[in-house]
């Protein structure tokens, strides 16, 4: 009988979704593709509130991936990218008013020079009072552009710069504008970092990778609601995972469960197409010609959906 129940029990536990969610400025209006404005931040909390959600430090989901324990549904994770100044002077008040824990990705470059826009080490510190703090890179650049070694020298100093001032090393690690690619993981996850995280607008399973963790953006108006209808579409990418050829997508190529029999995928600036899915297996040829520099990807299957970014190199 427990046997059964368990069985029962177990797709619930492998599909249940968590969402991280990142934000980067608040209250500031001059750059309004980035910004969430302190009301609308004070609408999502409320929202979050009054829908029973828990929002959780991004150190207890890493736990349970870890030890395969269960991912509620009702998890939620706040990230901040960048460290600017305005996170500090807007927005972390209304975190510690809610008691929201909150992961900051640091961008060590501004805070060792002082750029004006950005958080200094003694901000960071502070913050670091109410939350978790990871790391961003030091210059805080196109990776997918880097050579290993440059790569391994910017991560080298920003780990050194956040374990001069902070005085421990960084469990987190989040891509600069969620660029990567699989030797820019590589790369990264030689250094040991518990989580790495991106921004490829998914969810949160018991099946995800911790060195991969799917992120989604909240700028401009309130659309908490619906994106936390999004869940994760398990995937196994084959084909793109680089900028092709000449920006030229000849194909997309990937693996779901074989229980689906069709999908939708999407190319930036070119709208939803649906595909044929045959043995758990999408395959779909192709000549498009990407938009670029940076062109999102993504399969979906109802409200399940997995994304990745190829970036020009």
């Amino acid at each position: 009988m427990r046997g059964r129940l368990l069985a029962a029990l177990l797709p619930l536990y492998l599909f249940a979704d968590a969402h991280i969610f990142v934000y980067h400025r608040f209250g500031d209006s001059r750059h309004p593709s980035t910004d969430t404005s302190i009301e609308t931040l004070r609408a999502e909390f409320e929202y979050l509130k009054a829908h029973d959600y828990k929002v959780i430090p991004l150190s207890q989901l890493a736990g349970a991936l870890k030890e395969k324990r269960k991912i509620d549904d009702k998890w939620v994770v706040l990230t901040i990218d960048d460290n600017y100044k305005s996170f500090y002077q807007n927005a972390l008040p209304l975190f510690k008013a809610y008691n929201y824990p909150f992961t900051l990705f640091v961008y060590a470059e501004a805070a060792d020079k002082r750029y004006g826009d950005f958080m200094n080490w003694r901000q960071i510190e502070e913050a670091s009072r109410y939350g978790e703090i990871g790391l961003h890179g030091y210059g805080h650049r196109h990776e997918c552009r880097l050579s290993p070694a440059i790569l391994e020298n910017d991560t080298r100093q920003a780990l050194h710069s956040f374990q001069t001032h902070l005085r421990r090393r960084p469990q987190y690690y989040a891509y600069p504008y969620g660029e990567y690619d699989p030797e820019v993981k590589r790369t990264i996850a030689s250094f040991g970092f518990r989580l790495i995280l991106n921004q490829n607008s998914g969810a949160v399973n018991a099946k995800s990778d911790p060195l991969d963790l799917d992120r989604i953006a909240l700028t401009g108006e309130n659309l908490i609601a619906q994106k936390l209808k999004i869940q994760r579409l398990d995937t196994e990418w084959i084909t793109p995972k680089h900028w092709p050829n000449g920006g030229r997508l000849k194909e997309i190529h990937a693996k779901i469960a074989a229980k689906y029999t069709s999908a939708q995928y999407y190319i930036s600036g070119g709208g939803w197409h649906r595909v044929r899915v045959r043995n758990g297996e999408v395959l779909e040829k192709l000549d498009v010609q990407l938009p670029g520099p940076r062109c999102r990807v993504f399969l979906r299957v109802g409200r399940r959906q997995n994304g990745i970014i190829l970036v020009k190199e």
